[in-house]
């Protein structure tokens, strides 16, 4: 997993509250079980048309926000199903950050099992985010995990509360497998120690 320190990036403004996974990644599309290739359907039904042209009003396919890195979203982001696919198809699209007032608990923490910091803020400051997002790409927006800072492209900065060990897991690129394999030295002693204590296993 790509460690999360600091990113500077396009935010995109997407304030619509109750965002549900199936409007981030509709249902046909988790037949997969790679990480890769769910960008190009993140928001399908908001993306496209039902032939596939794009739809122009739609945030993410406007020149400004194309390459945007961060989004900043209305009320109760990722409620609905617990499906994984959901940051998995926000990271393949590029996004390593989401802004809203608050998420769904499973998403939440899918999120950081990703890659993908989701920050909870007032919702003052998410308006004021909002309305940078709103500039462009010209307005760029700093996400500084380490200090648990986001900056507007003005200069406002805005103080954010994460839990110290998701912190620590998604500064050093930590998922569950990582985790788990920093004990392996314990892991091999334990399992040796148990096949010399109980051979007929």
């Amino acid at each position: 997993m790509t460690p999360f320190t600091t990113l500077t990036g396009i935010a995109a403004p997407m304030p619509l509250v109750n965002i549900d996974t199936d409007m981030i990644i509709p249902k046909q599309f988790l037949k997969t079980i790679k990480r890769s290739g769910l960008g190009r359907n993140l928001f399908d039904e908001m993306r496209y048309t039902p032939d596939g042209a794009e739809i122009p009003d739609f945030v993410l396919n406007q020149p400004a926000w194309r390459k945007a890195e961060i989004l900043v979203a209305g009320d109760n982001f990722g409620c609905g199903s617990s499906r994984e696919h959901a940051p998995w198809a926000l990271l393949d699209f590029g996004i390593r950050c989401v802004i809203s007032t608050s998420f769904a608990d499973i998403f939440y923490n899918n999120c950081f099992k990703n890659g993908i910091l989701p920050v909870v803020l007032p919702q003052d400051a998410v308006d004021v985010l909002m309305d940078d997002a709103r500039k462009g790409a010209n307005a760029r927006i700093t996400v500084d995990l380490g200090a648990q800072t986001v900056t507007s492209s003005d200069g406002r900065t805005f103080h954010f509360d994460v839990d110290p060990f998701k912190k620590h897991c998604l500064m050093n690129g930590l998922d569950d497998i990582a985790l788990t394999l920093e004990k392996a030295a314990a892991i091999d002693s334990f399992e040796k120690k148990a096949a010399a204590a109980r051979p007929w296993v």
